[in-house]
């Protein structure tokens, strides 16, 4: 039989990468500026509401910088009452390990997978959104091991809710010195999304490629409430006043630094229906209105948005619509980060 395993090629150490395709002055510095406002917020040194927000999956490019220039533009606007940061996701759990994987995995959606290429395209996109629009992003931790590729790129992580219960996750997140989101596991129990956020904030030792490391804990790890699935499959969302009450008592009980929650109107939240997160983000701010504890704890929203509305198949070839789960359009995604600005 053949080898279970093929070693395709050893990939560049990330010392390596960031050699061959170094960051400038100039981003060196906004990611400073930017990691210290993002640190006020989740710190509440700074009252201003984090909104991450773009697509499901950054699946090219051209599409990326273009949403990317229009959300740059509306945050004139907006920046005084909103610290908005992009999501650029790069790669995507697959929940049955089969098909499109991201940008990561293949540079080009309809071509075949190339590891190298799209940890460099990666490296390049992120780079060209920080010099065009002064923006750092979000991305998801999905493969610790690859954060190291842009570590001196990124603001902000989230850990989903398939890796949340994982260990190295845990532990990498306790060391990456920005914030990190803990979601809550599918399942919804969000007692193991705060026992996340406990290992995160803790001193940690372990292995991480291929070196004995030590860190010092991240206080920034927070939670990130996305809805869940119960045993039949069906969605149940968990961003209400009473989820966020439950939230708010766990963080009273334990002895976790920085309170903070982030909701994410997508995912089970919305039942992947992509209109629901402009009524969710609006109900979540009303709770926010009507508890000083609440509006303390809700630190943030989390809408995925691009310049289409909804999703298409790979190979359609609609400019900006996303290949993944469907997504805001973006003549609504401007009306509703406005609104959210007004209901700071």
């Amino acid at each position: 039989m053949d080898a279970p395993m093929e070693f395709v090629r050893k990939m560049p150490q990330p010392q390596e990468l960031k050699r061959d395709h170094p960051v400038d002055s100039g981003i060196q510095a906004a990611k400073r500026e930017r990691d210290k406002q993002i640190t006020d917020i989740l710190t509440g040194k700074d009252q201003r509401l984090l909104l991450i927000i773009g697509p499901c999956s950054a699946d090219r490019e051209d599409a990326v910088v273009e949403y990317m220039h229009r959300l740059s533009r509306v945050n004139e606007q907006v920046k005084d009452k909103l610290m908005i940061v992009p999501r650029v996701y790069t790669n995507k759990p697959r929940t049955k390990g089969v098909g499109y994987k991201g940008m990561l995995h293949q540079p080009d959606p309809e071509k075949g997978e190339d590891m190298l290429a799209g940890i460099i395209a990666i490296r390049h996109m992120h780079m060209r959104v920080i010099r065009e629009t002064g923006f750092t992003c979000a991305e998801e931790m999905l493969y610790p091991a690859n954060y190291s590729y842009l570590s001196d790129l990124l603001g902000y992580v989230a850990v989903g809710a398939r890796s949340v219960e994982n260990q190295e996750h845990r532990l990498v997140a306790s060391g990456l010195g920005i914030a990190v989101g803990m979601k809550n596991p599918t399942a919804g129990d969000v007692t193991v999304m705060m026992n996340s956020i406990a290992a995160a904030q803790s001193r940690q030792e372990f292995i991480y490629r291929n070196w004995e490391v030590r860190t010092s804990g991240n206080p920034l790890a927070h939670a990130i409430l996305r809805g869940f699935v119960d045993s039949f499959g069906r969605s149940h969302p968990n961003y209400h006043y009473e989820n966020l009450q439950q939230i708010l008592e766990l963080y009273e009980k334990s002895d976790l630094q920085n309170p903070a929650v982030v909701v994410d109107t997508n995912h089970n939240n919305s039942g992947k229906r992509y209109l629901e997160p402009i009524r969710i983000c609006k109900d979540v701010m009303h709770s926010r209105s009507l508890s000083p504890d609440i509006r303390a704890l809700v630190k943030g929203l989390m809408v995925e948005s691009y310049l289409e509305d909804g999703a298409q198949k790979i190979g359609e070839g609609v400019f900006g619509k996303s290949i993944t789960d469907p997504c805001l359009g973006w003549e609504k995604s401007e009306e509703l980060i406005l609104r959210l600005a007004e209901m700071a």
